[in-house]
């Protein structure tokens, strides 16, 4: 059967969240779809959890950029959606890519994104992230970054940096053209924003994209990212 769509799964030690997610993307595999998974050397249980859902498993270095670049050189199908192994689309949005991909014309874009918890605060961030990512052309990863093949080869896939690789492919990709903003859902877990404390979540990366636009390094981004 030819492939059409290929989503791809950067992962390392997701557990916790990686059957969930595979299980929504079932019904795209009956229809056609490929499931990459691009482990980064995980230690827990995630490749086992994994074992029967995905057509393909690769091992790559860690790294977003890196691992999503690895998967798609595995792809076959003409639209790639890079999908976080924390997110799980509705079924809305299972609907709206799939009509996508069975389309020849070259796009790409995102969707909107919603948070796990309930709070007030977590609906008000989807909400900023969502209008701000349609007024900028600027899609994140958390929002589900899909893009045809010929544009994906055009712009060199993501550029190998350990942070911002999906701010840097948004504006080379926005160059080309401006982004769909899919109204469809993703719903993405809050646990980094929880963990870290909400506000100083929102202060952190506001001052690394502002720094990376200024022309920071973006291994030292990472570096205060994660510390």
């Amino acid at each position: 059967m030819p492939v059409s769509l290929s989503i791809i799964i950067p992962c390392l030690n997701e557990a916790t969240h990686i059957s969930a997610t595979l299980a929504v993307l079932q019904a795209l595999r009956g229809k056609g779809a490929e499931v990459i998974l691009v482990d980064g050397g995980s230690a827990d249980h995630t490749l086992q959890l994994a074992e029967g859902y995905v057509d393909t498993v690769n091992q790559s270095p860690p790294g977003r950029a890196v691992q999503m670049n690895a998967g798609a050189e595995l792809a076959r199908g003409h639209l790639y959606w890079f999908l976080h192994a924390d997110t799980v689309p509705d079924a809305d949005a299972l609907v709206r890519i799939q009509d996508l991909a069975s389309n020849s014309v070259s796009l790409w874009g995102r969707f909107r994104v919603r948070f796990d918890h309930p709070s007030l605060i977590f609906k008000c961030i989807a909400w900023m992230m969502n209008t701000r990512s349609c007024l900028t052309a600027m899609a994140t990863g958390d929002q589900g970054i899909f893009v045809s093949r010929d544009l994906f080869t055009q712009v060199d896939g993501y550029e190998d940096i350990p942070l911002m690789e999906d701010i840097a492919i948004s504006k080379a990709l926005r160059k080309r053209q401006r982004p769909l903003c899919c109204r469809q859902t993703l719903s993405t877990s809050s646990r980094r924003w929880q963990q870290a404390g909400i506000l100083r979540t929102i202060v952190l990366m506001w001052r690394l994209r502002a720094a990376y636009a200024l022309g920071a390094d973006p291994a030292q981004l990472a570096q205060r990212y994660r510390s």
